[in-house]
């Protein structure tokens, strides 16, 4: 009988499916086959690829770099994500199915920063003085 398991983490199959997926769409966008101008002309990071259980849904999460309205660009993906879905194909041969390809902004970078500037708070730096003061 099989073990069915709670855990809301991905299990390992979907995280190498996700990594596989992330370096077919970056395949994609680095070789411009994509013929959009803002996704041409914009560096896209993409950090994370998120599938689903049943791994036919692929969410990237992306960083426009040096664009300050990044939801132009996740726009423009999003609307030719049915096109970079398919010469994925050629990277994805081994799948049985292709996976629909969602994009996302990525916030991480922004919460990585709030969290920096909590840190270098002065109230924070004072409470941290102040343990290493007791520590002595």
């Amino acid at each position: 009988m099989a073990k069915k398991t709670t855990s809301s983490a991905p299990s390992q199959r979907m995280l190498r499916v996700g990594e596989q997926v992330r370096a077919a769409i970056t395949q994609v966008l680095q070789r411009g086959e994509v013929r959009d101008d803002l996704i041409e002309r914009t560096v896209i990071s993409i950090s994370e690829v998120r599938m689903s259980p049943d791994l036919k849904i692929a969410t990237a999460y992306v960083t426009p770099l040096g664009v300050s309205d990044h939801g132009t660009v996740i726009d423009a993906l999003n609307r030719h994500a049915k096109f970079i879905r398919g010469r994925m194909g050629s990277d994805l041969r081994q799948m049985k199915y292709m996976p629909e390809v969602r994009f996302r902004d990525d916030t991480s970078f922004d919460n990585y920063s709030k969290i920096d500037a909590l840190l270098r708070s002065p109230e924070v730096a004072r409470d941290l003085d102040s343990d290493d003061a007791k520590d002595e």
